[in-house]
């Protein structure tokens, strides 16, 4: 199965897309963590990433679609795969679709994780990163004032330029502005979708699983 989640920074693309890989045995390609290690490599490339993700900005399509068609072409993405944070316009929209028909194949579903802008906002500027892993956590203000390590491989934790308050509303502008247009593109094609991202972690995997379930019964019957 391939599919993408989409939605505004904050909306919990990465927590739901941990669960579809443990169901569906595909791997989850997750553009904002290949930038980021792009930017920790100091490469040419990584300089080039790092100054448009530190501003909030998207990074231009076509640099995009160079990275993301190196990851498709690796083995482990043959079975099917799940987008995270890429395509982010409806210019990278028609490249991937381009993309998959080259490869014989298409996007089967689009995830779109509804949430308002000001529970975006809340959400993000109370988050932290490890600097090794790149696992996230949420804190209050007050735990953030003594943060641990992370419990996943003892890594310090920060919060990345790109969480903090000045820059997260300027990231959710971005995404209304250039991304929320691929609803429209999704939706003429049927595959999106729409799915309450405010409700409980459980409450939103239950109604992606559902949904997915009802597609590839749908699929089977055909």
């Amino acid at each position: 199965m391939t599919l993408i989640l989409f939605g505004a920074p904050g909306a919990g693309k990465g927590t739901q897309s941990a669960s579809l890989i443990e169901a569906y045995h595909i791997p989850a390609i997750a553009t904002g963590d290949m930038l980021r290690a792009q930017r920790r490599a100091g490469s040419a490339l990584g300089e080039q990433v790092k100054s448009y993700m530190d501003r909030g900005e998207l990074v231009p399509d076509a640099l995009m679609i160079d990275i993301i068609r190196e990851r498709l072409e690796q083995p482990d993405a043959k079975r099917g795969f799940i987008l995270d944070g890429f395509p982010r316009t409806v210019g990278q929209a028609q490249a991937l679709d381009s993309m998959l028909d080259q490869l014989g194949r298409r996007v089967d579903a689009v995830i779109y994780l509804r949430v308002s802008r000001q529970v975006l906002i809340d959400r993000l500027a109370h988050r932290y990163s490890c600097r090794t892993c790149d696992a996230v956590y949420t804190f209050t203000p007050q735990q953030a004032s003594r943060l641990p390590r992370c419990t996943v491989d003892g890594g310090e934790l920060y919060q990345r330029p790109d969480d903090r308050t000045e820059i997260v509303a300027h990231r959710i502008d971005v995404f209304l502005k250039h991304t929320a247009p691929l609803i429209d593109y999704y939706t003429a094609q049927h595959k999106l979708e729409n799915i309450d991202g405010q409700m409980s972690v459980d409450e939103v995997r239950t109604d992606i699983t559902r949904r997915l379930s009802a597609l590839r019964k749908g699929a089977g019957s055909r």
